[in-house]
């Protein structure tokens, strides 16, 4: 299997843009019944997490965390927002992704998509350790 050699001395760190390209990417080929119920959510990417959502996480750095979703998921009412309740909103956390992505094996690619799809799964109303029970019997 032949690979073609990137020349990484003309490229940069992947771009808050370049992250929210592969995460469209990601949304788009996920089956379309799971877009449908995601339609309302915002995907935004920052550099870090704020410092009010380290603290409310309980983070050691602002490493610790690769993507966060807040707002109200199906599970606790549904996808509509209510007047004065805030959008549903995927965080995606550049620095974190790209410091995790050099420690590991996975594709850039991979990483967010794996995020993402973590995300949306708070978004249904899966816990942590619904997903991670998921994800071992795979």
């Amino acid at each position: 299997m032949s690979e073609t050699a990137i020349d990484w001395s003309q490229l940069g760190a992947p771009s808050l843009k370049d992250i929210e390209s592969l995460a469209e990417t990601a949304l788009a080929a996920l089956p379309a019944e799971f877009r449908d119920l995601c339609q309302d959510i915002i995907i935004r990417i920052e550099d870090f997490p704020d410092d009010e959502t380290l603290d409310a996480m309980g983070c050691e750095t602002e490493f610790d965390l690769l993507g966060l979703f807040t707002g109200q998921g199906l599970a606790q009412g549904g996808p509509r927002s209510l007047t004065g309740q805030m959008p549903n909103l995927i965080f995606l956390y550049r620095r974190p992704l790209l410091d995790y992505w050099a420690e590991h094996e996975d594709t850039l690619g991979a990483l967010v998509t794996h995020v993402l799809v973590h995300e949306i799964g708070h978004h249904f109303g899966l816990s942590d350790a619904d997903m991670a029970r998921i994800e071992n019997e795979e």
